[in-house]
């Protein structure tokens, strides 16, 4: 898959997911075959204002060979001011979501609220691009606002004719929110109308689940919340066997946040991830009432021994 100059081999990608994919997350998806990976979902405005809590979530990995990031918001001069901010100039590639189910971007016209507005997402892309310098511009979809309402194909055909250089299409209505199953036909039905490349994003959670999407024709693939707890779930799709110890990957994981927070905010930033790595696994309860005990990066870490 290509987007603008950059050439995904497998098409395998870590899309945002608020409040989880971190850098430590993304440096640990990327070392198991995550080819593109995204910022969490950063608000447009806020960069404009320069929000500090926005610019922490612009941090990226040396080890990221493509640095991207998803903006938000409904605005297109905040868009363009965001794209030209200084904050934004080490990133490749522009993501903007039209996907978010979110109550609170909802209300405000952002995120899945502009399904429903696809000349305002036409205008969104165009501003973007006369913003972004030649770097690929691109955007994140749901398959509609809802039931009623699935205009997944108009929506990605106004991206590419605004000159968006890729789309992801999640397949659920913004008010199915992350219940039920994924729509993979709606997936399909884009690919087939677009010439831009499509990834497609929903329940995606091991190897059988990623060989369904690839069957509808998608050229990359999007996994988010089968990487949480889960970064090898990118070896593992491709068929490859992975061996690892989790105490490992949380100590990498926390070191890496140790790097960018003090360790108070490390230690609770850590805590809900640590609660996925030991989903499943033997005395897993008793871990997580140790850990969501833990003050300490030293705590957190005891609890494995």
């Amino acid at each position: 898959m290509q987007i603008g100059e950059f050439v995904l081999q497998n098409g395998l990608i870590l899309p945002p997911i608020a409040g989880y994919s971190d850098i430590g997350m993304r440096m640990l998806c990327v070392r198991y075959g995550a080819e593109l990976t995204f910022t969490e979902m950063v608000s447009a405005k806020g960069l404009v204002y320069n929000n500090e809590n926005t610019k922490e979530l612009l941090f990226t990995h040396d080890t990221e060979p493509i640095k991207a990031v998803q903006l938000f918001g409904r605005e297109e001069d905040f868009f363009q001011k965001a794209i030209r901010h200084e904050a934004l100039r080490p990133f490749d590639i522009i993501d903007i979501n039209f996907g978010c189910p979110v109550n609170k971007i909802v209300r405000n016209g952002e995120g899945s609220a502009l399904m429903k507005e696809p000349e305002q997402i036409y205008k969104i892309i165009k501003k973007c691009i006369e913003a972004a310098d030649g770097r690929p511009v691109t955007g994140k979809i749901r398959a509609g606002f809802s039931q009623e309402w699935r205009n997944a194909v108009e929506v990605a055909l106004a991206i590419q004719d605004a000159g968006g250089a890729m789309v992801t299409v999640h397949g659920r209505t913004r008010d199915m929110m992350y219940s039920g199953k994924a729509d993979l036909e709606i997936i399909k039905e884009v690919k087939d109308a677009v010439s831009i490349p499509v990834t497609g994003n929903g329940d995606v959670c091991d190897r059988e689940s990623y060989l369904r999407m690839l069957s509808t024709g998608v050229d990359g693939v999007a996994i988010a919340r089968g990487a949480i707890g889960r970064p090898s779930i990118f070896s593992e799709v491709l068929g490859k066997g992975v061996q690892f110890e989790i105490k490992e990957l949380v100590r990498e994981h926390l070191d890496e946040l140790l790097k960018y927070y003090p360790e108070r905010v490390a230690v609770n930033n850590i805590k809900k991830h640590v609660a996925c790595y030991v989903k499943g696994q033997r005395g897993a309860k008793q871990r997580k009432e140790q850990v969501f005990r833990a003050e300490t990066t030293t705590q957190i870490l005891d609890s494995f021994a």
